[in-house]
């Protein structure tokens, strides 16, 4: 595939501009999945950003498949047919030190399993940061792959996915998720 910088499709929904380019480009790739097309962004040999259709990619990237990004690709693909649980990639979100560590609260939430806001705050030691984890949450770059899906409402409920509730209902359901 040829390069094409600043590639970007839909309607902006986030600002990923703070994804830093290590000295590197960063490379993307698209591809129509059973959950609509699905952008991924490389940089440094680490999985930096996941774009839903409709939200931008980072900056200064180049549309070009790589090994990793091939892999990214066949790892979501068997994941959504349920073959496959347990992501093998190297990932690399930028955040705050807070949001990182959310993050990482939320990538040990088990295949399957939920958590609520509160739970995952009181997780990072602090059961008043409901609204925190929320806002971290929402400034995951990398959905899917980290499971912010597997967030719910106190009440049980679904609230709250980039990709909207309809996209978490369905990840959940793939995951034999009943609520």
């Amino acid at each position: 595939m040829g390069g094409t910088r600043g590639v970007r499709f839909g309607i902006i929904k986030r600002d990923f501009g703070r994804v830093a380019n290590k000295g590197m480009e960063m490379n993307v790739a698209f591809q129509k999945t059973q959950i609509g097309m699905i952008g991924i962004v490389e940089n440094a040999g680490t999985i930096v950003q996941v774009a839903f259709e409709g939200e931008p990619v980072s900056h200064d990237v180049v549309r070009r498949g790589t090994p990793l990004l091939s892999d990214a690709f066949r790892q979501l693909d068997a994941y959504l047919a349920g073959q496959l649980r347990t992501f093998t990639l190297p990932l690399a979100p930028e955040g705050t030190p807070f949001q990182k560590k959310i993050w990482r609260i939320l990538e040990k939430i088990p295949y399957g399993k939920t958590l609520s806001y509160k739970d995952v705050a009181i997780r990072a030691g602090n059961s008043k940061a409901t609204r925190a984890v929320g806002m971290a949450n929402n400034r995951n770059p990398i959905p899917i792959f980290i499971p912010c899906h597997r967030v719910i409402g106190a009440d049980g409920k679904l609230v709250g996915y980039g990709g909207g509730l309809d996209m978490k209902a369905r990840l959940l359901a793939i995951e034999g998720w009943r609520g």
